[in-house]
């Protein structure tokens, strides 16, 4: 009787050993089953790059629609300058739209198609019109920011101040 006893309880203390090993190796991968943290688009942030923006384009004598998305797609501030066209307006949030979808600046497409890679004039998404540009932090894309209403150089320069003012407070923060 004792035998049977001391064997059940040996086989118990293995099955509890293992059980334990169990949790213990649950445990410590959840515990590095983390929420990822990252730097995020607030209205703050995107009034100073369109702020920027808006500056650079005043500079120039130039009537421009200025959008800033953040990393949904959804527009956290659009801008309309004094008599800006309105056409420009949807073509400044597809800029910014293409920008971040293929987190490149939309004037790779037009480079692309201005080699003749036409199909890329199909590409779902992509406006290949230059103009719209990632906004990184910390080598994310954490949104975009899209300019139209004057040529594609001055919309990419009006744009490119935006980025400037980001990087500037970034470069702040730290």
């Amino acid at each position: 009787m004792r035998l049977q006893v001391c064997a059940s309880l040996a086989i118990n203390m293995r099955k509890i050993n293992f059980l334990f090993s169990v949790l213990l190796a649950s445990a410590v991968t959840l515990g590095a089953q983390q929420l990822s943290t990252k730097k995020a688009l607030n209205l703050a942030v995107a009034k100073q790059i369109v702020m920027a923006s808006e500056k650079e384009a005043m500079k120039n004598g130039l009537q421009m629609f200025i959008t800033v998305v953040d990393d949904g797609g959804t527009i956290i501030f659009l801008e309309r300058l004094d008599d800006a066209q309105i056409g420009s307006q949807e073509v400044s949030i597809e800029k910014a739209l293409t920008a971040l979808r293929f987190k490149r600046p939309s004037k790779a497409f037009e480079d692309q198609v201005t080699a003749g890679r036409t199909a890329l004039i199909k590409l779902p998404g992509a406006l290949p019109v230059e103009g719209g540009i990632p906004l990184m932090a910390d080598g994310k894309v954490i949104g975009a920011i899209g300019v139209s209403g004057g040529s594609s150089q001055q919309d990419a320069q009006v744009a490119q101040a935006g980025v400037t003012a980001l990087e500037a407070l970034l470069k702040g923060s730290k």
